[in-house]
């Protein structure tokens, strides 16, 4: 496993040793030694899978807000996705600049708390699975508009397929409360 640094704090990418031979693919996801040698996250008390169907159908930008903010491991199983972390930081330096990296079985995502999360499928389906540093907390969660032009994520397919709930966030204005880490 590479562990490759983004131009975002905490964002990072994972570029996965997949062995095959004739009998199919073996990888490693996360190793919590390796994990923290790279001062990633170690503690992962959910795992969750999603499946998304439809070519350019797009899931996000999600995030969590305090005191339940989570860092999260995200890997595509099966599929393509092209795979979005936004940095919503206070003060950061990359503040509501975007980092997108394309998933398929031989990367991984490390999205750290303080950012949001989204993503587009690039195949007919894809399976994900995210492992999360902390609970779900539905009164917790945010999200931001997919096409909001204070962050301007270049998606590589037109987005179809959102739900009313990713449709309705509204846009970054004056009144957005960024997310202190």
């Amino acid at each position: 496993m590479e562990i490759v640094p983004t131009a975002i704090s905490g964002v990072f990418e994972l570029r996965l040793d997949v062995r095959a031979d004739k009998r199919g693919r073996f990888k490693r996801h996360y190793c919590e030694k390796t994990f923290a040698e790279a001062g990633l996250m170690t503690r992962v008390v959910q795992v969750n899978h999603s499946i998304t169907l439809g070519r350019g159908s797009l899931r996000g930008l999600h995030f969590q807000r305090p005191p339940h903010m989570e860092d999260k491991l995200v890997s595509c199983t099966l599929g393509r996705v092209f795979d979005v972390a936004v940095d919503l930081r206070r003060g950061s330096p990359t503040y509501l600049r975007w980092i997108g990296i394309e998933l398929d079985e031989s990367r991984a995502f490390h999205i750290p708390r303080g950012c949001a999360h989204g993503f587009q499928a690039l195949s007919d389906e894809a399976h994900l699975v995210y492992l999360h540093s902390e609970y779900y907390v539905s009164e917790a969660e945010g999200g931001v508009r997919y096409d909001d032009p204070a962050i301007g994520i270049a998606w590589p397919l037109g987005p179809s397929n959102l739900s009313d709930r990713d449709r309705s966030f509204a846009p970054i204005d004056d009144e957005f409360e960024s997310l202190a880490v």
